[in-house]
This record gives structure tokens, sequence and C-alpha cells, in this order.
């Protein structure tokens, strides 16, 4: 078998339904499986499994192992050649592993592969390609020294700005929301180091690969839409795991001293405060009106009872109508992209295309009966259901 895509689930029930739809047409061509491991969820999301994808490996975790745990159980029974640790808040273009494992084949020492991640307004998440947080590192990103000088090698390397969004390179860490290799070096590196819950599992993996002489890379032929904030709330408890998670990488990693020890706490709880702030949900303005592109007259009709006829309807072939229709208005817009007619792939790309700060973005998968998606990078997303 060519792959085995990994999905740990934790109460994301509508999230994860559409992303193994996204990647059950990603794999369609493919010898690969797709193995979903629910971590103790309190919502429907293993009923869902169930009744909507019964051919889908499922795995019923009686207690929240938390992220390594989680995702070293899926793998223990993987049978890919190449597995894939995909976060349940994503949505993969139709060729994202066709392109990603033509990639892989061509490489060798190969480590890990990441790729190009937006949020669910379209903007480029600096963390899809990362350094090694040494001091200095974690110092310029506590202290936003990064901003200054993005050029600079001094200062760029927590955001491997070396390297743009748009290109292909080395990298050194790689984020745990989509980490491309091979099962046997996973297996090799004993996976996720289960000491750690959550939140430095992703660098501390990557690390340890390098340390094998492997080689990371971003990949960037590839963008995969990662709602992000939906598979976590950043609050107090957020707060105490996600320092000691740094702690327990610098302990790990890292000889230390007084001063190091000290600088890091307090830098962990800057980083961690402000991290909190930003997730806290912001009330924000309703859209003042919506654009469906799809074909489907009823599903307009549905909407427009749901939206106060507050809908436009466009034909999905006419994309440039979209753009110059919301140049126009200047309205805080929405616009509802039916995955019925438009291919997730599809749906990526006018999503990165048309980003601008009054439009939102919503999918309506096919075969289901909601959209779904995320006004902000640090909220939990949305969820309408259209009955």
């Amino acid at each position: 078998m060519q792959l085995s895509v990994i999905i740990l689930n934790y109460n994301v029930r509508y999230f994860l339904e559409q992303c193994v739809l996204s990647v059950q047409e990603a794999i369609a061509e493919l010898d690969a499986e797709i193995i979903v491991i629910d971590n103790n969820s309190s919502d429907d999301s293993c009923l869902m499994m169930k009744s909507k994808f019964p051919n889908v490996k499922l795995i019923e975790n009686k207690e929240n192992f938390g992220f390594p745990k989680g995702n070293n159980i899926g793998v223990e029974q993987a049978r890919g050649k190449y597995i894939c640790i995909l976060n349940p808040d994503t949505v993969v273009a139709d060729d994202t592993f066709v392109k990603i494992l033509a990639f892989a084949e061509e490489k060798q020492n190969l480590g890990i592969v990441g790729c190009k991640l937006i949020d669910g307004t379209g903007s480029f998440l600096p963390e899809s390609k990362r350094g090694i947080p040494t001091p200095w590192v974690a110092f310029t990103k506590i202290f936003g020294l990064y901003k200054i000088a993005p050029k600079s090698k001094l200062f760029n390397q927590y955001y491997a700005q070396h390297i743009d969004e748009n290109q292909t390179g080395k990298v050194e860490i790689l984020v745990g929301a989509f980490m491309f290799m091979e099962r046997k070096l996973y297996l090799d590196v004993n996976g996720f180091d289960e000491n750690c819950f959550m939140y430095a599992d992703d660098i501390d993996l990557s690390y340890r690969v390098l340390q094998l002489k492997r080689s990371n890379y971003y990949f960037h032929e590839t963008t995969v839409l990662h709602y992000k904030g939906e598979s976590t709330i950043k609050d107090e408890l957020y707060m105490k795991r996600f320092q000691d998670a740094m702690n327990f990488f610098y302990e790990k990693h890292f000889k230390k001293s007084w001063f190091f020890s000290f600088f890091i706490q307090i830098g962990i709880w800057i980083f961690s405060f402000v991290k909190m702030f930003q997730g806290k949900p912001k009330v924000k303005p309703l859209p003042e009106s919506y654009i469906l592109y799809s074909e489907n007259a009823n599903l307009f009709e549905k909407l427009a009872s749901i939206l106060e006829n507050k809908v436009s309807f466009l034909d999905f072939k006419k994309e440039k109508m979209v753009n110059s229709s919301l140049i126009l208005k200047g309205k805080k817009t929405e616009i509802i992209l039916d995955n019925h007619y438009i291919s997730f792939k599809k749906c990526i790309n006018i999503i990165e295309t048309l980003k601008d700060k009054n439009i939102t973005f919503k999918i309506f998968p096919k075969r289901t009966s909601f959209s779904i998606g995320s006004n902000s990078r640090n909220d939990r997303g949305q969820i309408m259901k259209i009955e």
C-alpha cells in the first residue's frame, strides 16, 4: 500500500466529515487507506463515521490520550509505505497526495514533508515552515523581531523566512497539522514522544528526524486549508500545556542554565498569554450579503429562506463575476462554495485567490446538510445547518 492517512479527532464532528470527504477524493487513484482515531469525543463523531464512512477504519479510544499517543496508535495499525499525519480541521486538494508522493519518491534521505497551509480566510499560515526554536530563535519570535527584518538570517529563522511561501525547499521544523513521511522512519524514531501531551510534539519529531541526517522539506505545490483553532480552545489550560510543552522540548534537547531557564519561562509566559488572548472569540458583524457559488437553484431557495433573502446566486463557472461584484458592492460578504459542483481543490483556490478582509468563506460539502468554515485563524469556526 502506498499511503495511510492518519486523522486524530477530538470533538470536531463536522470538520472531520469534511476532512474525510476531501481525503477520499484525494486518494481515489491511489492504493491508500484512511485511519481515524477518536480520542473519546463527547459529540457524535464516531456515530457519524460509522454511518457515513463505514469502510474507513475507525479506532475508538476510551480516553483522551493526547496528540502523540493518539497518532502513534493510528500509525501502529497503518499499512502504507508512507503516512500522513493530518488534522481533522483541514481540507486537502484533490491532487495533494499524488503530488507529494511523486516529490517524495524523487528524494534521497527524505525526512518529513509539509505543505503550504492557509487558514479559513485564505491567508498563509507561516507555521507551515519553521526553524529550530533555539533560545535566540525563540527570542526573535516572542518579541516580534522576525517582523522587523524578515530577510535577515539573524532574525528570520523562526518561520524559515529564507524560503518564500511559494518556494519549495529544505526546512527544519514542520507543523503537526500535515506531516508526510515514510512509516518506517516514523517507527525508527519511535513516533511522537508520548511524554508530551501536545504543542511541542511536532517540533520534537521534526528535530529527531534531522538528528538522523534526514532532510525535511516544505512543499509549496499543493495548498491545504487548515481552519486552525478548531481542535483546541485557547484558555488557561492551553496556557499551562503550552508552557509544559516548551519546557519539555528545551529540557530534552538543550543544555540548561539558570539564565536560559529564566528567559525561556518569561518568554513562554508572554507567548502563551498572547496566544490565549488571541484565541478568545471576538464578536464580528454578520455579513451584509451572501453569494452562493453553485448550480443548485433549490439550495439557493433554502439559503434565501435561512438568510432572509440576502443571498445572490452565481453560476460556478463565472468566477470573475464573484470578484467584480464584491469590488462594486464593497460590503462584508460571505461566499458559499457548493462542493457538489466545485472540487475541494477549486474551493481552496478560490479562498486563496479572493482573500479580502471584507470576505468570509464557507464550503457546502457534498452529501452533507451543512456549510462550514472559519472567519479567523483564532476562532472555533462556524457551521450552518441546511436542512
